[in-house]
């Protein structure tokens, strides 16, 4: 028995990276999943990893709320219901000062990441609400979420963090005597596509040094974040509505900071990309 027997759930982004190994998590623990991404060679390769009817592709570009809407109505219709909604996609700035940023890209990451976020929680809401079906949402979390988590350099990811932080709380508000839950889950840092230094720009190359060691000090697998996707997910987790888990707490920031002189000397840093 899974954890997640007769669950589906959608896990938005999950071609790659986090939401992949969260997908991959809730397969293990027998949940049916909604692989989704805005490229659709992407979907249909990933797709390939995943055994017989476990899951199931759609492309959705998230900052699009008609393409959100018919992503949940093809989940029901093809799994005939949906109990998880992940709002995982997301995308960062390319290390830039705001001066040398793009107007344009600044405002397509927080198309992608905050307004994605409040587009499928709508619609999973809608959903929920209008089926009079327990539901739970779970909201990605990253840098900037925290009060001291300044984020110099990718200021329209860490501002959107920070928006779907207080965002996620508001609504698990709003929803408090519904039976939807809403939670909120920090990945922590995982070595993805996102903070790949192959291009750096010219403000990457002189923080590089500084940027690579912090990543070697704190950098997880993803296999971190779905574990705790999991729990959320699960009835065996506990977790009520308006929730916080980090995969980058307190207790495991201090101790990857005491561990990492050992990894370092014993060779066993992962610098593998996910």
């Amino acid at each position: 028995m899974g954890k997640l027997d007769d669950k589906v759930a959608v896990i938005t982004g999950s071609t790659k990276g986090i939401g992949k190994a969260i997908a991959t998590a809730f397969v293990k623990e027998g949940a049916k999943v909604v692989i989704t991404s805005s490229c659709k060679s992407n979907v249909d390769m990933a797709l390939h990893d995943f055994p017989g009817e476990s899951a199931f592709g759609h492309v959705c570009d998230v900052s699009d709320y008609a393409q959100v809407e018919e992503l949940v109505a093809s989940t029901v219709k093809r799994f005939g219901k949906l109990d998880v909604f992940i709002n995982n996609a997301g995308i960062s700035d390319t290390f830039y000062n705001i001066t040398d940023s793009d107007p344009h890209e600044w405002g397509h990451i927080i198309d992608i990441n905050l307004k994605g976020t409040y587009h499928g929680c709508r619609a999973a809401l809608q959903y929920f609400l209008g089926a009079g079906h327990p539901g739970k949402i779970i909201n990605m979390a990253g840098s900037g979420t925290d009060k001291k988590s300044n984020t110099p350099f990718i200021s329209a990811y860490g501002s959107s963090k920070a928006a779907i932080a207080r965002f996620t709380f508001a609504v698990a508000e709003e929803y408090k005597d519904t039976p939807v839950s809403i939670m909120l889950l920090h990945p922590g840092l995982v070595r993805t596509n996102m903070i790949s230094v192959e291009n750096p720009t010219p403000e990457m190359k002189r923080q590089q040094g500084t940027f690579q060691t912090i990543v070697d000090i704190f950098a997880q697998p993803p296999s971190v974040a779905a574990s705790l996707a999991v729990k959320m997910a699960s009835e065996e987790g506990r977790c009520k509505s308006g929730d916080y888990l980090s995969a980058l707490d307190g207790k495991r920031r201090k101790w990857l900071l005491f561990s990492y002189p050992f990894r370092k000397l014993l060779k066993r840093i992962d610098r593998r990309n996910y």
